[in-house]
């Protein structure tokens, strides 16, 4: 299965049950629970059905929920930290239902490896469960419904040393009392008690309106005082006894060869241990049926060479001074960004590519007046803080690995593969993850980590790309271009629209293929198609996978059938989305009222507005429906200024509002970097830029303000993701900003490219 249509079936999949058990058992004079779910069980829950007891050994990795003598809960989770305090919120819905003290609260990654063994473990039906978010639909409930039953468990332990009737047991903040007696006993006291109870009914989770903690406070990020205090351990950070580590290089042109090298040259320079060769062909393969998340299509060996020296900068020196001839193969074909632009316009001319949406019939639409452009996104690097690199551990009996990855799943099959090793004998360490947005999915990194060690056995080796070396072999953004025709009627209403998309990589086409525009006949006559040019680049997901341009597309042309109708872009979209999910509406509106739409600004200056949905454009009341207004101003010469940004947003409910408020401004930022300033140069089919010298990130001089409204939340019962969503209106919303300030139209990002000048 390709990783794209893989990816769409994640997020289109829903649980088809919730049923599952929970097993208590004693773990170091604690509490221990783990859930259990109805396949796994071989039968069906019912309420008379006592809770089975778990026969995990002692040296067995930790399951879910520990409660240790000291009162201290320990949560383990199946989901990386990368910044978006995933692991902080599944602690948190365990909290809630458990009544602990928060400061009592630590959390662990989980292990694959125990998931393997005791299948259901940590998925409970739900795939991948190892990678993503923490309050999704289907996740959300089981996390509640833990920290409940652990909740009664304790209460029970209480009653019977008390001989009280559990009824009036109550738990709070990690004590558990009796108030007609004044007898009260800490967590901690019963917990061993506790893992001998069985329920004969799994307890209610509580109504949203009883919640304490969730939608009430903002905790930080449980791990902020270890990153604080120096105590967190991302990839970076691994040290292992009689380490050694290696500098890696790759081919500049992806897809190339090795063609030859000299190791003799460097092998007695200091500290050096090895020279060795990263061979695509040489990958011995899973012994058994693999199931990654994502497929192994993009987590192939690039052709290479790494330096294994005691040190780093040792194995560096000496892979600089390494005598390296490459065969470039087919990737000079796409010479230049110019070339691939040219390609892209001979497979748009036609617009005949493969139909996603289809309604009424374009080819019967005579339209009063055409709406015509192309639009164009770049490649661009994910530019994270932590360059990638990883740990690995192998002999021909085990490996063992330590990886800043965003899906563990993934991670784990990749190195199986890579290893060739039977999936019982390899073992992951999850560590926090110094920035992803989709670089760190595929496993490619995984796999090149395990594919070096395999060659220097015995010994860790701890394996860094340089941020040349990580800029320039990328899992780039999908360099996307997309066609337009739209057929407007007399009185400038949108009655027609076709499109054509060419991708060069990955093609995920959430937010184009389902656009709400075109939803349940907003468009009477639609038919948007899509076309692959193959190219040479490894492509993946990038915040939001190929979300991000659409999201720029969709939201230029409707500016632009707005501006042709002579109508007022505002009031255009919502004549459109007149029938549609309300919640886009009043997004559309609220933005737009806190940014001043319509008030008058000084000659050069623009207001824009752009609204969007990840992951569910084309459902009502489902996702991150998300309204950017940018107010830009442009000097004569040319010279753009992004001044303000106004955001409102439709999760439904949020549940912790300062980590939401942080995902917004992060994605905000990301979407102005990524308009502004991104875009990789092409040179004879391998990528220029290298460090951040070259590579022109947003600084913090050129931060705007940040307005994010709250006041659009519908109220829905649901917690829809958020974190890749805010980026996507953020470039359009720009852009329609720039036409108001200029009658320029810009089709293509990044924005620092075009002449923006005016008179």
């Amino acid at each position: 299965m390709k990783p794209e249509h893989r990816v769409q079936g994640i997020m289109n999949r829903k649980l088809s049950r919730r049923a599952f058990l929970v097993s208590a058992s004693t773990v170091a004079g604690g509490l221990s629970l783990q859930l259990l779910p109805v396949n796994a069980l071989g039968s069906n829950p019912s309420a008379s059905q006592p809770t089975p007891a778990w026969s995990g050994s002692g040296d067995e990795l930790s399951p879910w929920l520990r409660i240790l003598p000291d009162d201290t809960v320990i949560v383990s989770v199946p989901t990386p930290e990368i910044g978006n305090g995933a692991t902080t919120q599944h602690a948190l819905n365990i909290a809630e239902e458990l009544e602990c003290a928060w400061d009592k609260v630590k959390v662990e990654f989980a292990s694959y490896s125990r998931e393997l063994r005791q299948p259901g473990s940590y998925a409970v039906g739900l795939q991948p469960f190892f990678g993503g978010h923490s309050t999704d639909h289907d996740r959300m409930p089981y996390t509640l419904q833990l920290g409940a039953s652990a909740r009664e468990r304790l209460k029970h332990a209480a009653a019977a040393r008390w001989q009280v009737p559990v009824a009036e047991v109550t738990a709070r903040d990690s004590v558990l009392r009796h108030e007609s007696s004044g007898r009260s006993l800490r967590f901690g006291e019963v917990a061993a008690e506790a893992a001998g109870v069985p329920l004969e009914v799994e307890p209610s989770i509580k109504a949203q309106s009883q919640w304490r903690k969730l939608g009430k406070t903002q905790p930080h990020k449980l791990q902020l005082p270890d990153i604080v205090t120096g105590k967190a351990v991302y990839g970076m950070d691994v040290t292992l006894p009689g380490m050694v580590h290696a500098a890696l290089l790759q081919c500049p042109v992806q897809g190339g060869l090795l063609k030859n090298h000299e190791p003799e040259a460097v092998l007695s320079m200091p500290g050096v241990k090895a020279v060795v060769v990263i061979d695509p062909s040489k990958t011995p393969g899973s012994p058994v049926q693999a199931d990654p998340t994502f497929g192994f299509e993009g987590s192939e060996l690039r052709s290479g060479v790494a330096v294994i020296a005691e040190h780093y900068w040792q194995a560096k020196r000496a892979l600089d001074a390494l005598p390296v001839e490459w065969d470039l193969g087919l990737g000079r074909f796409w010479a230049s960004n110019e070339k691939l632009a040219e390609r892209q316009d001979q497979v748009l001319a036609n617009m005949a590519g493969d139909p996603l949406t289809k309604a009424g019939d374009i080819s019967k639409v005579r339209p009063a007046q055409t709406v015509e452009a192309t639009y164009r996104t770049p490649l661009c690097e994910h530019a994270t803080m932590e360059p990638l690199n990883g740990t690995a551990l192998y002999t021909a009996d085990s490996l063992e690995f330590w990886h800043a990855t965003q899906d563990m799943q993934q991670a784990f099959w990749v190195a199986v593969d890579e290893s060739g090793l039977d999936p019982a004998k390899v073992n992951f360490h999850q560590t926090l993850v110094g920035g992803g947005f989709g670089r760190r999915v595929i496993g490619d990194d995984v796999r090149t980590v395990v594919a070096i060690a395999r060659q220097y056995p015995g010994v860790p080796v701890k394996v860094i790309w340089s941020r040349e070396e990580t800029t320039r072999q990328g899992a780039y953004r999908t360099p996307l271009a997309a066609r337009y025709r739209a057929g407007l009627d007399e009185q400038g209403t949108l009655v027609s629209l076709q499109g054509e998309t060419c991708f060069s990589g990955m093609a995920l086409n959430l937010g184009y293929a389902d656009m709400a525009y075109a939803a349940d006949g907003g468009i009477p006559n639609v038919r948007l198609s899509t076309s692959n040019l193959p190219t040479h680049f490894y492509t993946g997901a990038y915040r939001g996978p190929c979300y991000n341009s659409h999201a720029f597309t969709v939201e230029s042309i409707i500016d632009e059938c707005a501006v042709a109708a002579g109508a007022d872009p505002l009031q255009y979209r919502l004549a459109l989305l007149e029938h549609w999910d309300p919640a886009w509406s009043a997004c559309l509106r609220i933005a737009a009222e806190k940014a001043g739409w319509g008030q008058p600004l000084p000659k050069g200056q623009g207001r824009g507005i752009a609204i969007s949905n990840w992951p569910h454009s084309g459902s009502r009341q489902r996702g991150a429906t998300v309204c950017a207004v940018a107010r830009v101003e442009v000097s004569k010469s040319g010279q753009l200024q992004v001044q303000q940004i106004d955001f409102t947003f439709d999760c439904g409910r949020i549940v912790n509002r300062d980590a939401v408020a942080q995902q917004i401004q992060g994605g905000i930022i990301y979407g102005l970097s990524m308009s502004l300033n991104e875009g990789l140069t092409i040179v004879d089919g391998a990528v220029k830029e290298g460090n951040f010298d070259s590579l022109p990130l947003l600084k913090m001089a050129d931060m705007p303000r940040i307005n994010i409204h709250f006041d659009a939340l519908s109220g829905h019962d649901r917690f829809a993701i958020i974190g890749e969503a805010p980026v996507g209106p953020i470039g359009p919303a720009i852009a329609n900003a720039i036409y108001q300030a200029t009658g320029k139209r810009v089709r293509s990002t990044p924005f620092r490219n075009e002449d923006l000048s005016w008179s």
